[in-house]
């Protein structure tokens, strides 16, 4: 008889990808005991190093996700120099492992749910290493698979394939509804190495033909080249039929490497080396969970202004032909969004499992507008949105559409202040904030009350107006209070150089974590040097006396809170110095408050 362990919990999270993980953090961090089941024995999903997709998101001028995934990109920039899709591996287990409210599985599959009145009760997986059943009951579920298995399993209504053109109004839908996607890749990565080598395929590799790589030609120079294009699978199902679908890719994958090594055509292609070939396929598209609203191409294009807005994407409307290589034209159509846009709550809770959230790929959305929202890094706000709205349901025992309706501004609220960016929202700080005095020392540039005005970046959406301010680096800020006052915490947000231009390497070097092909000259990151990496936050207490309430010598945070709990008369912040700009006196601050 093999064991079956049963664990009772608050939250469960089905998924490990960019968004189970972040859902799984954001609620274990706002005090709800959460178990994160995930198939594979590395988190991370197509970001991890079994499949090495890029994390993408909004474009445009500062529009780069925080909250969460910024946290976890700067502590790769930190941790990762080298951009080792392992170290990356390691940094998503080690922040999921830091948190003493969330319970890890990996290697285990969801394959059973027990469901009473609308409701998931269990769900139940198979860890193959320990040949043991895991049992998870708990209060709210959050499908975060990709896949959606939580919708076979339970019923959850789900939407597969594309939809006509006529049933929403959509541009850029096909005629006639079918159940095609878009395709699955394997991806590969080589290195360059100063002596050439020898390249024999395998005898199941795919022969290509320069007619075949019209659109698609290797240029392994290019910091880009990362073969997406390897694609396959669309026609077919792309959960049935996986394994197929995942052979035939692999036979490309193997006759792209064959044509870079031998054809002659690929410059220094005999000194190109295989690096890595990906075994799993990363999928684009498979199921759509269904919510209270479906965000489609015209939600999309016109900003998405919602009162319920609790995430955004901004990447384009990247719709890949389901034939995939075997399409003849090129691999993608790719229409600019007006980024960003504003993805609302309704989008992420099941429309007839009334204990259902979910995030990633597969939330409520149509074929045409999943094509901008399906991108890693808005997968993970998505996430970190799901893993709050989860936390302010268990405190308030509120179901998601209770959450929707009476606890609204509460999920909002939780999500601006955790760092989270929701396009055409302020953050409100308490109001003692406005009515202290706030002086600064050094003032270099721009207004000081900006650091009290709930804005926590530049961005067009608040105008052209500089919204943080500019002091000089060991100087002080302070806010001075007429009488001693109870303090809760201290909140700051420092500018971690959201469009990452004073990183090294070309814009697609300084975009991503993690690279593709290795060349010579392939730059080591670092953290932005715009970001402070000292500072020190003093509190001068009822009695006069100084207490220094953190001394930080290696921030990698862009916002950080300080618990303070105690009656000051003074609280004085001094940003010392900057990452790799010890000759540059400015620190570029963006929010100063407290509660």
């Amino acid at each position: 008889m093999l064991e079956t362990k049963i664990y009772e919990t608050d939250f469960c999270v089905i998924g490990g990808g960019m968004a189970g993980v972040c859902a799984a953090i954001a609620a274990a961090r706002n005090g709800v005991k959460t178990v994160l089941m995930q198939d594979r024995p590395m988190l991370g999903g197509n970001a991890s190093s079994e499949i090495r997709m890029w994390i993408c998101g909004a474009h445009g001028e500062n529009n780069r996700e925080t909250g969460l995934i910024e946290e976890i990109m700067l502590e790769s920039l930190y941790k990762n120099p080298d951009k080792s899709h392992y170290m990356f591996d390691c940094i998503l287990l080690e922040k999921v492992r830091a948190e003493p409210n969330l319970t890890l599985l990996l290697n285990c599959s969801c394959m059973e749910a027990e469901t009473d009145r609308e409701r998931i009760v269990w769900v139940k997986g198979w860890q193959g290493t320990t040949q043991t059943f895991h049992q998870v009951h708990a209060r709210l579920f959050a499908d975060c698979s990709g896949d959606s298995i939580l919708a076979p399993l339970t019923g959850a209504h789900f939407r597969f394939g594309r939809e006509a053109a006529g049933e929403f109004g959509e541009q850029v839908a096909v005629q006639t509804a079918d159940r095609k996607t878009m395709g699955i890749s394997c991806l590969l990565q080589g290195r360059l190495e100063p002596v050439p080598s020898v390249f024999i395929p395998p005898s199941w590799a795919a022969k290509l033909t320069p007619e075949q790589l019209r659109y698609r030609r290797p240029r392994m120079h290019k910091s880009s080249e990362n073969f997406w294009y390897l694609e396959y699978g669309g026609e077919l199902d792309c959960i049935r039929d996986a394994e197929e679908i995942r052979d035939r890719v692999l036979s490309l994958a193997m006759g792209m490497w064959d044509y870079i090594k031998n054809s002659g055509e690929v410059e220094d292609g005999p000194y190109w080396k295989l690096d890595f070939l990906g075994f799993l396929p990363a999928k684009r598209e498979s199921r759509r969970m269904m919510g209270r609203y479906l965000l489609t191409q015209q939600d999309v294009l016109s900003g998405g202004r919602f009162p319920d807005t609790v995430a955004y994407g901004g990447w384009g409307l990247d719709d890949h032909d389901p034939g995939g290589f075997f399409h003849e034209g090129k691999p993608n159509h790719d229409q600019k969004t007006p980024a960003p846009y504003g993805i609302p709550f309704r989008c992420l809770y099941s429309e007839n499992i009334r204990n259902l959230l979910f995030a990633g790929r597969n939330i409520s959305a149509t074929h045409a507008a999943m094509s901008s929202s399906r991108v890693m890094a808005t997968c993970a706000v998505l996430g970190e949105a799901v893993g709050t709205a989860a936390a302010v349901g268990i405190r308030n025992q509120a179901d998601p559409e209770a959450v929707y309706r009476f606890h609204l501004e509460e999920l909002q609220r939780l999500l601006m202040d955790q760092d989270c960016f929701l396009p055409h929202f302020r953050r409100i700080p308490a109001e003692a904030v406005s009515s202290a005095a706030l002086y600064a020392e050094k003032l270099l540039g721009g207004d000081i009350n900006r650091l009290r005005n709930g804005i926590d970046r530049n961005n067009r959406i608040y105008g052209e107006e500089e919204q943080g301010c500019f002091v000089e680096a060991g100087s002080r800020v302070e806010y001075i209070f007429g009488e001693p006052m109870q303090v809760a915490s201290v909140r700051v947000t420092f500018d971690s150089d959201l469009d990452r231009l004073t990183l090294p390497g070309d814009s697609n070097e300084r975009k991503h974590i993690t690279r593709a092909n290795i060349r010579p000259d392939s730059p080591s990151t670092r953290l932005p040097s715009t970001l402070v990496r000292e500072y020190r936050l003093c509190a001068e207490l009822e009695d006069g006396s100084v207490e220094t309430v953190r001394a930080e010598t290696e921030n990698r945070m862009r916002t950080v809170r300080i618990p303070v709990g105690r009656r000051v008369r003074r609280l004085t912040l001094i940003p010392i110095r900057k990452w790799y700009q010890e000759d540059d006196a400015s620190v570029h601050l963006f929010s100063f408050d407290f509660n």
